[in-house]
């Protein structure tokens, strides 16, 4: 397996959207789950968004509903995370990861996911 690469942060207003997508470095893997995770200087790693390769669902975290969205090109197969509203709290390294099985609801995220990247850097100005 390689690993996958994030892009599209960058630093906005307090407002902006920003969409992040995820690519697979080097050859392709099957997987059949794809999270979007974030950690903010001095906190914990959080998950935000969860999409199914296979079913399509979505899982949207608490603290980002109604704000982020995850969806895939099918066409390119990227997984993509459309984030509305930005404030200076989704200010973080946001990453990407998959996982052979989305996690169950309830249960902790971050064990499901074996791949991660690099992350990519989202700064909000207020």
């Amino acid at each position: 397996q390689r690993g996958l690469v994030e892009s599209g942060g960058g630093l906005v207003q307090a407002g902006d959207s920003l969409r992040l997508a995820c690519a697979a470095a080097g050859r392709t893997y099957r997987y059949d789950c794809i999270g979007w995770f974030r950690q903010a200087p001095g906190k914990e790693r959080e998950g935000v968004a969860l999409i199914s390769i296979g079913s399509g669902s979505t899982t949207i975290d608490d603290s980002v509903k109604g704000r982020f969205t995850i969806s895939r090109d099918n066409a390119e197969n990227t997984p993509y995370l459309e984030m509305n509203g930005l404030t200076p709290e989704d200010t973080a390294m946001y990453y990407c990861a998959a996982g052979t099985l989305c996690p169950p609801i309830g249960a902790r995220w971050n064990p499901y996911f074996g791949v991660w990247g690099q992350g990519t850097q989202v700064t909000v100005s207020s």
